[in-house]
């Protein structure tokens, strides 16, 4: 090309480029090819996370900086790689933070500029991700909340184009004194690993104990607390049924008659959680984390109550041997606490008592599903529960609670029902999805605890625009089995400790705090509930409990390692698990129904009985294989009723593992055989093993016998006396009589004599 002509060429280029800068709005002169901000974005190949974005809470002197991956997805190379910051408005209220969260913003009120990134991106391939721009390059010169996107450019296929953007947020505080308390409450739940006789079914509590399982993750969040967590007071919800499980697992156990693999694993989780509960406060959730509503809306309010950790009627516990260990078959009858141990509670506050070594708190209800029943709610105050954590759905009006109105957030919201006021505690919905989510939300654990900062500080600014002086409480609740990573939930925790406009505080705390009207609680729908096939199989072995609650002594102790059997088949756990829901159902239905064979009556040998008189006892043999005392009525019935009765007989105590003789008290009135049912059963009419037909005979006379053979015998005494009488007068007349042949002496040896001359008859 000829000098005028490329003369001409580069006026040309510079011409066409001072009008485009002319046209572009002034908004987007630096945007780059491909970057229009009115465009629908598009996510690209390129997959952006964040390790790191600092600082946390952005003053209009910060610097902003940005650490992460990009990782080309795609099947093309990317080249000439650049990154740039750009925000949106700023959001004023948790509508509009949960507006752009559903469609992120574009960006477009202002943009720093691009920064290159080092490297090419081949397909499959990752490069570091570094950035830096100041607060006064994004015009951040106001309190609150921005919505921010990480704007990725490159070359693909010779053309300059947005390949990859993260949406997330940058939260500014640098006046406000107003501050927002936090409080957590931290499941450590897990479903039953354990059949109704209480034996491991499977071993996978081991793996989720063991190094990098969900619940040692979860301790690994407190333990990375910065101060030893003391300045966090997080609070534990903590199921007495899996304390008691790992218990049983530190101590030795099978599965399936193998050894388990989570011994040691056991007895260091135990450790860790003993330290942490030294220092964090300790709430005790229902034996088995029990779904209270589903039980309750199938009749089953008494298995709510035995679960509960707060009433002395809180029985459900698996049985100890003679060491103190839990077992799981009793082989010995369970004995009750001992006098020092406090009886005002339940079993599950002494399960953790005494693993833990701490007085966990029972009067705090946390329901799964996070609403409530009314009839629910009265078997709850009933058990010792004096307050309830519930989700947003068990209000009418919720959104007063969570600032959703622009006022204060107030987790506390007293709710009247009956003839008193119940202290309820709001677990905010919003918060409790960016932790649900956290696993799986795009750009990493940085963004998830970022998100979590802005639902924040949007409250924060709220206040500080209604009455910095105001006081504003806020509770997170995670899900019960939230995979936790301290990557992100240890930040989100320690956040509310190290900034500034944040406070920590336990929820105790919150139960004294600031009050909102949230209205009236609002009845469950039952979606999600345990099913009502499940249930049914539970009621029916709940039956079989009641009735031989009737015939042991002390039942709350006695028949308290089924009562965990029945709250282990009816955890809330199962609600996502159908099939081990039914499973453990049947199990529950099975060893329930085993119970009654248990006990019954021993059958004779042949199955007959001999009576030598006519009131001669029957004697029967009753045995009891169980390992507590049971007491058992004895009924008895003959097929035809005729000839023979039983007397009623006393109820009878069985002693544990034994063979008792009975002897029922019977009536003959004739002789010969008998069929009689025998059945054995608790005092509320539950039969126990199986009836038992036997064949009773008898030689003895009865009345009716008797009186024919006396008439005989006097019959024959007035014929032989007749004789007799006859044979006296013929001797005295002189007349032989009747003689008969074989009768005389030597009558075979005699002459045979001459036949008699025929009588002389009178003449007529």
């Amino acid at each position: 090309m000829t000098p005028a002509p490329r003369r001409a060429a580069v006026l040309a280029a510079v011409v066409v480029a001072v009008l485009g800068a002319l046209l572009l709005p002034a908004g987007t002169a630096s945007a780059a090819p491909g970057d229009d901000p009115a465009a629908t974005p598009s996510t690209g190949p390129v997959g952006v996370s964040l390790t790191s974005l600092e600082p946390r809470t952005v003053r209009p002197d910060s610097t902003i900086q940005l650490v992460g991956t990009l990782t080309n997805d795609g099947d093309d190379t990317i080249t000439d790689i650049t990154v740039r910051l750009q925000r949106g408005d700023r959001l004023t209220s948790r509508q509009e933070l949960a507006d752009d969260a559903a469609t992120p913003s574009a960006g477009d009120a202002a943009q720093a500029p691009f920064s290159p990134q080092v490297g090419v991106l081949e397909p499959g391939d990752s490069i570091p991700l570094g950035y830096t721009a100041t607060a006064a390059d994004l015009g951040i010169v106001e309190d609150g909340v921005y919505p921010v996107l990480v704007n990725v450019n490159g070359t693909r296929n010779g053309l300059v184009e947005r390949v990859g953007e993260l949406s997330t947020y940058l939260v500014a505080a640098a006046s406000t004194t107003s501050r927002t308390s936090v409080a957590w409450l931290w499941p450590l739940t897990e479903r039953p690993h354990r059949d109704a006789a209480g034996a491991f079914v499977d071993d996978d509590l081991a793996g989720e104990i063991s190094a990098d399982g969900r619940l040692d993750r979860a301790l690994d969040v407190l333990e990375d607390l910065p101060d030893g967590g003391r300045t966090v007071p997080v609070t534990l919800a903590v199921d007495p049924a899996l304390v008691e499980e790992v218990t049983a697992m530190a101590a030795g156990y099978t599965v399936a008659g193998a050894t388990g693999q989570g011994v040691t694993a056991a007895a260091d989780w135990l450790e860790r959680l003993r330290a942490l509960a030294s220092v964090h406060p300790v709430v005790a959730l229902p034996y088995a984390d029990v779904d209270a509503d589903a039980l309750q809306a199938a009749g089953l309010p008494a298995v709510v109550t035995r679960s509960l950790p707060g009433t002395p009627e809180g029985t459900a516990s698996q049985p100890l041997d003679a060491q103190g260990d839990p077992v799981a078959t009793p082989t010995a009858a369970p004995t009750a606490p001992a006098d020092d141990e406090d009886t005002d509670t339940g079993a599950g506050a002494r399960i953790l008592a005494d693993a833990l070594d701490v007085t966990p708190r029972t009067d705090l209800a946390w329901p799964a599903g996070g609403t409530v029943r009314p009839d629910t709610l009265a078997t709850l105050r009933a058990g010792g529960v004096g307050e309830l954590v519930l989700g947003q759905g068990a209000y009418a009006d919720a959104a007063a609670a969570v600032g959703r109105t622009g006022r204060a957030a107030a987790a506390r919201v007293p709710v009247t029902t009956g003839a008193d006021t119940l202290t309820t505690l709001v677990a905010d919905g919003a918060l409790g999805d960016v932790v649900a989510a956290a696993d799986t939300t795009a750009g990493g654990a940085r963004v998830v605890e970022q998100r979590y900062l802005a639902e924040l500080g949007v409250l924060t600014s709220q206040l500080a625009a209604v009455d910095p002086a105001v006081a504003q409480t806020v509770l997170v609740v995670p899900p019960r089995e939230v995979q936790a990573d301290p990557s992100w939930a240890t930040a989100m925790m320690a956040d509310t400790a190290s900034e500034p406009w944040l406070a920590a505080v336990s929820v105790d705390d919150l139960t004294r705090g600031p009050v909102a009207d949230a209205g009236a609680l609002v009845a469950p729908t039952g979606d999600g509930q345990l099913s009502g096939v499940g249930l049914a199989t539970v009621a029916e072995a709940v039956a079989i409990r009641d009735d031989f609650a009737a015939a042991v002594d002390d039942a709350g102790v006695v028949l308290a390692g089924y009562d965990a059997a029945i709250a282990r088949a009816s955890s809330a756990a199962w609600r996502g698990d159908p099939s081990g829901f039914t499973a453990r159902t049947t199990d529950l239905q099975q060893t329930l129904t085993g119970l009654r064979g248990r006990v019954g009556l021993v059958a004779p040998a042949d199955g007959t009985y001999s009576l030598a008189s006519s009131d001669a006892p029957l004697v029967l043999t009753v045995r009891n294989d169980l390992p507590f005392a049971v007491t058992v009525t004895l009924d008895l019935q003959t097929r035809s009723g005729v000839g023979f009765d039983a007397d009623p007989v006393s109820d009878r105590r069985l002693e544990p593992d034994s063979r008792t003789v009975v002897q029922v008290p019977t009536s003959v009135r004739q002789s010969g055989s008998f069929t009689v049912v025998a059945r054995l059963a608790t005092p509320a009419g539950g039969q126990l093993g199986t009836q038992v037909e036997l064949r009773v005979s008898s030689t003895a006379y009865g009345p009716i016998t008797l009186v024919i053979t006396l008439g005989a015998a006097a019959l024959l005494a007035l014929l032989f006396l007749r004789r007799l009488v006859r044979f006296v007068l013929r001797r005295r007349r002189g007349e032989p009589g009747p003689v008969e042949d074989d009768a005389l002496p030597g009558a075979d040896d005699a002459p045979t004599a001459p036949p008699a001359a025929p009588p002389t008859r009178s003449p007529v």
